[in-house]
């Protein structure tokens, strides 16, 4: 009998041994066990970087598309140059305010050469391009007017005019020659006329006056240049 108590006293300390190994190997964080109570290790792990911004994502999120810096707000539209917006003069915008002979002008002793200025009289820009027509105002009437025919000389360029700023055109007529009179080498009668009209690209006509003197020519003819910032000589 007194073996048998001591074998089972030999068995009951075993099995405390041994409960008391499992509870220890329970503890352990290594094995399967102990990685079931810990953390996911599909969780993602934060990005390169996230502990210099703070320990925050630097995934981003929102309008900043994932780029991890915030969405800077789109700078103003700048004003553009008074090229880029200016429309085309009209008739209410611009006035011919000026006409009187060209220094450089054919010998003769006609008008031989005018330079005519158009001004932005409005309170905008506006763009002026092209070539001028020009009339003779039969007897000081724009009505009766006598159109000249009219050659081109130079090219064409967009003129954009501020409030206030001119264009500028040259007209070089068939010049009269000889005195009193005068006559013409074509045989015709010289024309004389008190004012011509002045035809502004998309701007209508303008009646104008010669700032000295009268405008005398011959053939009817007229070379003009296109309407430029630069006044010509």
């Amino acid at each position: 009998m007194q073996y048998a108590a001591g074998v089972r006293r030999t068995v009951v300390a075993l099995v405390a041994a041994a409960a008391a190994t499992a509870l220890v190997t329970g503890c352990t964080p290594s094995g399967e066990d102990g990685a079931a109570g810990g953390p996911s290790q599909s969780a993602q792990s934060p990005a390169p970087g996230a502990a210099a911004n703070g320990g925050g994502s630097s995934s981003g999120s929102g309008s900043s598309g994932g780029t991890g810096k915030e969405a800077k707000p789109s700078a103003p539209a700048s004003p553009s140059a008074p090229g880029g917006a200016a429309k085309p003069c009209t008739v209410k915008e611009v006035k011919v305010t000026e006409a009187r002979q060209a220094a450089v002008r054919p010998p003769g002793t006609g008008t031989g050469a005018a330079v005519i200025a158009v001004t932005n009289t409005s309170k905008s820009a506006c763009t002026l391009q092209g070539f001028p027509t020009v009339a003779g105002a039969g007897n000081g009437s724009p009505d009766k007017n006598v159109p000249l025919a009219t050659s081109h000389s130079g090219s064409v360029a967009a003129v954009v005019l501020a409030p206030g700023a001119r264009a500028w055109t040259k007209l070089t007529f068939v010049n009269v020659q000889g005195e009193a009179d005068g006559y013409c080498v074509s045989g015709a009668t010289p024309a004389t006329f008190p004012t011509l009209v002045v035809g502004v690209p998309a701007a209508g006509a303008h009646q104008i006056a010669l700032d000295d003197g009268v405008f005398a020519f011959c053939d009817n003819k007229v070379t003009v240049t296109a309407y430029t910032a630069t006044k010509p000589s």
